[in-house]
């Protein structure tokens, strides 16, 4: 009963172009899949090789996650710069999954993550206690996720539409981002600086993105959907932030922090299959 009242209320979606909005008020912009180049050789040692990647078609948020919509859905917002059309921050890895469930839920969807606690062992018991929290996708769930940090960069880089630029849209940080050099230290209202290629907004500086994956090393020459190492420490972060030197915020720059962790840097924008 629960599960159809919610398909009453939300399954209808307007479609506008390659956007979508949904009854809850997400707006998604439709990337259709393709092949690109992904990395840089002219960046960190992290971002070599350059390696080609193949993705599907997929859903990805036109605006990072705003305090507004995190609090309609969790009810509370440790955000530490304050504003209803600021993106929501101060989150952890952890806390964006379950906000990702949460909305599936309210949406009718099927939630995409499985989420449990196990008990810890080796590095995780030293810094989570006894347990650990686990976190696996349930396979073909139409649900709300995290983006993979190879679908993270086809978008930002304007997928099939790309100019190749250096930044999200533009080769001019300021047209596209909040950085070090004019964010006057704290986050802004999304949607302020102009759009990539494919209308997505704020995916250079403002707050940094977590992906899906685990940090890893770039070895696959060549890769179908890939979603990162199976294991490891460290959730990928993209995009830079705020406080950000504009070389952070290139759309191949790769960040990283434990999933554990937050501060008033962290935020994320949501996925879905297509």
């Amino acid at each position: 009963l629960k599960r159809e009242m919610a398909n009453s209320q939300f399954q209808t979606d307007a479609k506008s172009g390659n956007e979508i909005k949904t009854k809850t008020g997400m707006e998604l912009v439709s990337v259709e899949g393709g092949t690109f180049r992904m990395g840089s050789d002219e960046g960190d040692s992290d971002e070599k090789p350059i390696h080609q990647v193949t993705l599907d078609s997929f859903l990805i948020g036109k605006y990072p996650v705003t305090q507004a919509q995190w609090e309609s859905v969790m009810g509370n917002n440790r955000s530490e710069f304050k504003g209803s059309k600021l993106p929501v921050e101060n989150i952890r890895w952890y806390d964006a999954v379950e906000f990702c469930n949460r909305l599936s839920e309210l949406e009718g969807l099927d939630p995409y993550y499985i989420i449990r606690e196990r008990e810890a062992t080796g590095f995780w018991k030293s810094l989570m206690g006894s347990t650990e929290i686990v976190v696996e996708c349930s396979g073909n769930s139409n649900g709300y996720r995290l983006p993979t940090e190879a679908e993270w960069e086809y978008a930002a880089r304007g997928g099939n539409r790309t100019r190749n630029y250096k930044y999200s849209g533009s080769d001019n940080t300021g047209a596209v981002a909040w950085y070090d050099g004019n964010s006057g230290d704290k986050t802004h209202a999304v949607g302020l600086k102009q759009p990539n290629e494919i209308g997505i907004y704020d995916m250079s500086g403002n707050v940094y993105e977590w992906c899906w994956d685990w940090k890893g090393d770039y070895t696959s020459p060549s890769q179908t959907n890939p979603k990162g190492p199976s294991s490891g420490e460290y959730r990928v972060l993209r995009g830079g932030c705020w406080y950000s030197v504009a070389r952070n915020c290139r759309v191949a720059n790769r960040g990283s922090s434990m999933p554990g962790f937050r501060n008033s840097s962290l935020g994320f924008r949501l996925a879905r299959n297509k």
